[in-house]
Formats: C-alpha cells, structure tokens, sequence
C-alpha cells in the first residue's frame, strides 16, 4: 500500500527492536527505504534481528543499551547520530508487562515496569529530542502506549500507569516541540501475538480465548497492519497529524473496557491461584 521508498533518506530508531512488533515495525521502516537503528538490552537478539531487517546490512545499526540508564541513552543516541548523520524518527517501544494482583505486588515489581516504560521513553525522548532540536531540520516522535492507559486496568497497574504517563507526555510534547518542527504522536495496540507478551499476559489456552472473545473481529491483530500504520504515521504522509493517540484494536476497548477487568469476575482465589503458579511457571 505504500511507494518502496516512503521512508527513503530517513533514519529511525527503534527502542526494544530486537523482537515483537519492534521487530516487525523495524522490518517495515527498512522495506521502505529508511535507515534503521534497533536498540535493547541483548546485544545477540539485536544482531539476530538485523539480519531479519536487512540481510544486506547496508541500512542497519544496533546499539545494545538499557533504556532505564539515561546515560547509555545518551551514548547510544550519538552512536547512531555518528552512524547515519542524525535521527529523524523515534518509536519508543521498549516495554515490559506482567500480572499481578495490586495487593501482591511488590515495590520493585511496580518500579521494574515503570522505570522502562515511562522513565525509559522520556530518556529516548529527551535524548533523541535534543539532537533533533539542534539538527534544526524536525522529526517524528511515536510511542506505543495500550488502550488502559486512559481505562487503566485491573491486574497491571504498573503498566496502566505508566502508560498513561506516556500518553500524556505524547500529548504534551506535540504542543510543546511544535514550534521544532517534531510531531509526537502514540499507538494504542489491542492484543498483538509475540512471545513476550503472550508468555506475561495469555499463558493458558483460557485466558488467550477469553481476550479473543473480547474483541468484536473475533481475531488478534497481524504485526503487518500495525507496522503499516506505524510507518504512516511517521512518514511526510501525515504532516499534520499531531498529538493523537490512533487505536488498533478489533473495537475492544470500546466493547470490553480495560484489557484485563474480566478476571474480576472470576472468584479472587482463583485468579490469585492463577497467577501465583504463572510466576512460578
């Protein structure tokens, strides 16, 4: 659906690109023309990846670097600025996710999810955003928030919160970094098929049929219709899209609410017995 160099003479970096549908956008940006850096903290995840992005390795950097250190984010922003000449996208994607019940949950479980989420997209953010601030020649900014970030869910409050603290800082940097020529805009994803996720989130046959069961298309989403609206999104085919928050979910949201309030409706012990043996799994 899109020209093969939409993206041609742009470079993007991707944050948690190694796998999922960091993976699968950064395959779509390539096939598009664009310079592709992938970031996170495996170091031979990231160079399996790269073969899959560009087999060639022409258009492809990797950067190992832990999001929740604002001091490798810096040194990896450089490197890829050194590596291609500047950045001209960012998709903050890095994330982690697991279930648990509020009362269960422990300080450094909350902190683990927040401080890559949400700490760790404000240091892409304010990193990659200082250098394209002193480029002078504009950007693109996209983060991948949930549609709970403005429902909140129950089981994954962590990740609820910092979500919507995502969200928020996307809708106020579109106002604040207009003036620089960089658009922030956000993704809200309904259930995607990786392994990561479906691993934290939909580890039994019964919890992946009843998400199902919640979204009106009756499927899961295809890693390509997402890839396809990120790489909208942050091409100069949307130039004046700015500060929005664009939902791929089958209608879930609208039709079931936060992503994991069905398991209030099953009896507490039950869920708790659940997710006790899914951590000890």
């Amino acid at each position: 659906m899109f020209r093969d160099d939409l993206l041609a003479g742009k470079t993007v970096l991707v944050t948690g690109g190694g796998s999922g549908l960091g993976l699968s956008m950064s395959r779509k940006f390539a096939a598009l023309g664009a310079n592709v850096a992938i970031t996170g903290r495996s170091a031979e995840r990231l160079a399996d990846a790269a073969g899959q992005i560009s087999p060639g390795g022409e258009r492809i950097f990797t950067h190992p670097c832990d999001v929740r250190d604002f001091a490798q984010v810096e040194q990896m922003a450089a490197a890829v600025t050194e590596r291609f000449g500047g950045i001209d996208v960012l998709v903050n994607n890095a994330a982690g996710n697991f279930l648990s019940a509020t009362e269960d949950l422990s300080p450094n479980g909350f902190n683990a999810i927040v401080q890559t989420v949400l700490n760790g997209t404000f240091h892409a953010t304010l990193a990659v955003g200082r250098k394209m601030i002193e480029a002078g020649r504009g950007g693109s900014i996209l983060n991948i928030v949930t549609t709970y970030a403005w429902t909140g869910s129950a089981f994954v409050v962590p990740s609820a919160a910092a979500k919507a603290g995502v969200l928020a800082m996307t809708r106020s940097l579109a106002v604040e970094w207009a003036t620089y020529k960089i658009r922030s805009n956000a993704i809200a994803p309904g259930p995607f098929p990786t392994e990561g996720a479906w691993n934290a989130l939909m580890p039994t046959p019964e919890l992946e049929a009843e998400a199902k069961a919640r979204i009106p298309m009756n499927r899961f989403g295809e890693h390509d219709e997402l890839a396809n609206l990120a790489a909208f999104l942050v091409s100069d085919g949307a130039p004046f899209i700015n500060g929005e928050v664009v939902t791929i979910d089958g209608g879930e949201w609208i039709g079931s609410g936060g992503e994991f309030n069905g398991l209030t409706r099953m009896p507490r012990a039950m869920v708790k017995g659940a997710l006790q043996a899914m951590r000890g799994k």
